[in-house]
């Protein structure tokens, strides 16, 4: 029997090349959006009002950074531009060399956070939009242990609200830990809050606009499928076939909900999550 599809793979590289050409930038993160009209035009402008936010949320440099979870390497880039010292831990074969072709002055380390073996002494650890998928407990023990005595972790990321209500079928929009077990973490491990601030409603938008290019995408296979099945029904019937075979039933009603519904919006993103920037301490 075949392997199955690694569509997040595929997802990653088309996402990444379709961004560049958009925006000159292999950014896959939300933009910032206030007083900006969400609109593609717009979305390089709200991805870098994003990260100046994010960066302003640094403690005083120049520091050596450990960017987990580093993306194709951008805000390393931007980060060695401000003439901080970087490394970057990513998993993905295929987000590591762009690693190492955006940000050639960061050591990249290929690998889960969980299994990084580099040495210590880090002044900042940095979680964008990587900290929801790593056990939360796991996280913050692991990074305060690469730290100096005086160093800081900073998390800007989605967490799940109080109306959360568990996995089920159809995937809610958003994702991350639940923000009251990781306030209660954070409680428990005796850590400090240097800064937090919700910016949910802001960075809201994005979600509106990546559900229509989906919607977009979703109309043109739909289009085609119509083709195939008025007159091509043994091809269309085949390729059917073949993709039920190489992805799960599961993804697939998932692929159809993102592609040919809309109930992945901003007002959904701000019930279910809250999008919080935190710069922690011990």
């Amino acid at each position: 029997m075949g392997q199955k599809v690694d569509t997040r793979a595929i997802g990653l590289d088309v996402g990444l090349s379709f961004m560049k050409w958009l925006t000159g930038a292999e950014n896959l993160h939300y933009g910032l959006w206030d007083g900006l009209a969400c609109t593609a035009e717009n979305l390089g402008a709200a991805q870098a009002a994003y990260t100046d936010k994010l960066f302003s949320y640094l403690p005083e440099g120049p520091l050596r950074i450990l960017d987990i979870g580093g993306g194709a390497g951008e805000t390393a880039r931007k980060l060695i531009a401000l003439g901080h010292e970087v490394e970057i831990v990513v998993p993905s074969p295929f987000l590591a060399s762009r690693c190492r072709q955006n940000a050639s002055e960061a050591r990249v380390h290929q690998c889960f956070f969980e299994e990084f073996s580099g040495a210590g002494g880090f002044d900042l650890c940095l979680f964008s939009e990587s900290f929801q998928y790593i056990p939360h407990e796991l996280a913050l023990e692991e990074a305060f242990g690469l730290l100096k005595p005086s160093g800081q972790v900073l998390i800007a990321d989605c967490f799940r609200s109080e109306h959360y209500e568990g996995v089920k079928r159809s995937q809610t929009v958003g994702g991350g830990h639940r923000l009251a077990a990781m306030r209660k973490t954070v409680a428990a491990m005796d850590l400090t809050v240097e800064a937090e601030e919700d910016i949910t409603e802001a960075v809201a938008p994005s979600i509106d606009l990546e559900q229509g290019l989906f919607n977009v995408i979703g109309h043109a296979v739909s289009r085609v499928d119509e083709e195939l099945k008025l007159k091509r029904p043994k091809t269309r019937w085949t390729l059917a076939f073949a993709i039920k075979r190489m992805v799960s039933e599961r993804r697939l009603f998932r692929l159809n909900e993102r592609l040919n519904e809309q109930k992945r919006t901003a007002e959904a993103f701000c019930h279910f999550n809250r999008y919080m920037i935190m710069r922690l301490s011990r």
